[in-house]
């Protein structure tokens, strides 16, 4: 199984949020223990926190390019450019497909209240939407970390 379905599947079988799911399955490839970046995934999901804003796995893939890149120490700029740049194509390919980086607009509904997340598990939401904007994400991921 690659990455992307891992990822996906890590979700499903887990029953973590879109931002932990991405950045545990890649976290260790750059050096963060997994533990540890479930933790620091934890408060992304439904778009920051259920605010619905930008997209957990959106989220979560910027925390894995931003793993992914070394930091220069002469020039930290640097390194934070490469970044953005990064996460700024990531954006765009992203957007190509899906049309937005917020969570709201992508499951057509907020998450605020309990009676929403029921009506969205009811939906399927969470088994048949969110799983694959995760693998979405990192197929995208992977395709630009292969370019670099």
């Amino acid at each position: 199984m690659n990455k992307s379905e891992q990822a996906r599947k890590i979700m499903l079988d887990h029953h973590l949020n879109c931002a932990q799911s991405l950045v545990s399955t890649y976290c260790e490839d750059f050096g963060l223990d997994r533990n540890m970046g479930l933790k620091i995934a934890m408060g992304f999901g439904s778009g920051m926190a259920r605010a619905g804003k930008t997209c957990g796995a959106v989220t979560g893939t910027y925390m894995i390019l931003g793993l992914s890149q070394r930091i220069n120490e002469n020039n930290t700029r640097e390194s934070i450019d490469r970044t953005y740049k990064l996460i700024d194509e990531f954006n765009r390919k992203f957007k190509a497909i899906h049309g937005t980086l917020e969570c709201k607009e992508l499951i057509k509904q907020t998450l605020i209240t309990p009676e929403e997340r029921a009506a969205a598990h009811d939906k399927g939401i969470f088994t048949n939407v969110c799983p694959n904007l995760v693998r979405d994400t990192a197929k995208i991921m992977e395709s630009i970390l292969a370019t670099y």
